[in-house]
């Protein structure tokens, strides 16, 4: 008689490693942060490789799942208008969330006052790359060789070709079929692929939290400490407060049924701080766990990790309200509204640049006047902040990925409902030949 072990969630596991990845962190920072053997081969060995393969990992998996899976949706579509559609409303759901995100940060800086007493006459300088135009992002987007934009990862430019390539395989009669099929059990095997790395996500997890909190120094925590407790407090209002708002008022939605199901995605988004790298998990809880149709999620989610940037235009506007109190410095009705409309275009006009956050906020401290070098503070705490904005981020995009979905009649409510939805499909069982 065979007995069942009852193994802990894969959400446990990994919160899991990541209390004892934190705990190890510390202890390795108060008693080992001179003991040569334990910085070289323990934090700069161990944990520095263990972390980088597990961050490789979800990262080889992001162009084959975006290509195919896009491929898979686009030539499923019956009518090309469908596109348009699709398109239109997850574009006006991203900008719309930046907008309010944007909104909401600048009255809770406004309204809480982190900057005031804050000395920043010690500020570095700080150099901001420069922006590339709207033009020159449109041009960009669209590839002139799409095996080169699969080896640099980028994503824009994935996308335009898989929905190209899709589109012309739904043309393409019975020849077209037969490649969709192939398309199809592509996708079945990746998110597979999927499903065995989040196996060893615990493991994974706790070389990077380890690794961050070795050398991670609390003095610019407690000196910044107004700014990291609004930016915090804000992204979690957000994430909370505005997805959960939206999702019931669009969709109909259960928000504490959805974020149940985000607990492993939301996990990835913070221990990796990479919307593109979770893009993996994030697509595999959309489609497996909350039931939208993969033709809807392939298309909202990719673009979403690369054009929704809430959690970033909340950075932008706590920092900005923070930056103008420390150098005091008034900003009037006219010059947040100024930071609104270009954090929200910014958002589309710096997609897939390196460094975004940063461009985007050197452009929003530009536009009002207000000293760049006040960046070069904030950076201290940046590192962790980006975590929960990931993971802020990630939320979005999957808020607007059910939104979509269930206005377009591409979701399975009774997957959605299902608190075991997705877990069979988490399960990897390899046989011997």
């Amino acid at each position: 008689m065979k007995t069942q072990n009852k193994k802990l969630s894969l959400t446990a596991r990994v919160i899991l490693g990541m209390v004892l990845g934190i705990l190890t962190g510390f202890i390795i920072r108060s008693l080992f942060a001179d003991t040569a053997f334990v910085q070289d081969y323990i934090v700069n060995g161990l944990f520095e490789v263990g972390g980088s393969i597990f961050i490789a990992s979800l990262k080889m998996l992001v162009v084959p799942l975006v290509f195919v899976s896009l491929v898979c949706g686009t030539s499923t579509l019956s009518d090309i208008s469908t596109l348009g559609r699709l398109g239109g409303k997850t574009l006006a759901f991203y900008l719309t969330t930046t907008a309010v995100a944007i909104t909401l940060a600048l009255t809770m800086g406004t309204l809480f006052k982190p900057g005031e007493g804050a000395d920043l006459a010690a500020a570095t300088s700080f150099a901001a790359k420069e922006a590339p135009s709207l033009g020159e992002v449109i041009i960009g987007m669209f590839p002139t060789n799409p095996i080169n934009s699969m080896a640099q990862g980028n994503t824009l430019q994935i996308i335009v070709f898989a929905i190209l390539f899709g589109i012309a395989i739904s043309a393409a009669g019975k020849a077209g079929e037969r490649i969709a099929s192939v398309f199809a059990d592509l996708n079945e095997v990746i998110m597979k692929l999927v499903a065995l790395l989040m196996h060893i996500a615990p493991y994974g997890v706790f070389f990077l939290m380890a690794k961050l909190f070795t050398g991670l120094g609390l003095d610019a925590i407690y000196n910044l400490m107004g700014y990291f407790l609004v930016l915090s407090c804000t992204l979690i209002l957000h994430a909370v407060f505005t997805y959960g708002l939206m999702l019931k008022m669009f969709s109909g939605l259960s928000p504490f049924v959805f974020f149940k199901k985000m607990e492993d995605a939301i996990m990835f988004a913070f221990s990796t701080a990479s919307s593109n790298a979770t893009i993996p998990v994030t697509m595999e809880t959309a489609t497996k766990r909350l039931g939208v149709s993969n033709k809807v999620a392939s298309f909202t989610v990719p673009l979403g990790a690369t054009i929704n940037m809430d959690g970033t235009a909340i950075m932008q506007g706590v920092a900005t309200a923070f930056i103008a109190q420390a150098f005091n410095i008034d900003l009037t009705m006219g010059d947040y509204m100024a930071v609104i409309m270009t954090a929200t275009l910014a958002s589309i006009g710096t997609a897939g640049v390196p460094g975004v956050g940063l461009i985007m906020l050197a452009m929003v401290l530009n536009q009002v006047g207000l000293p760049v070098e006040g960046i070069a503070i904030i950076m201290g705490v940046d590192r962790l902040l980006d975590m929960i904005r990931t993971a802020v981020n990630i939320t979005g995009d999957s808020v607007v990925t059910c939104i979509v979905g269930k206005s377009e009649n591409e979701m399975d409510i009774s997957r959605f409902n299902d608190p075991k939805a997705g877990e069979e499909d988490e399960e990897v069982h390899l046989h011997k030949a």
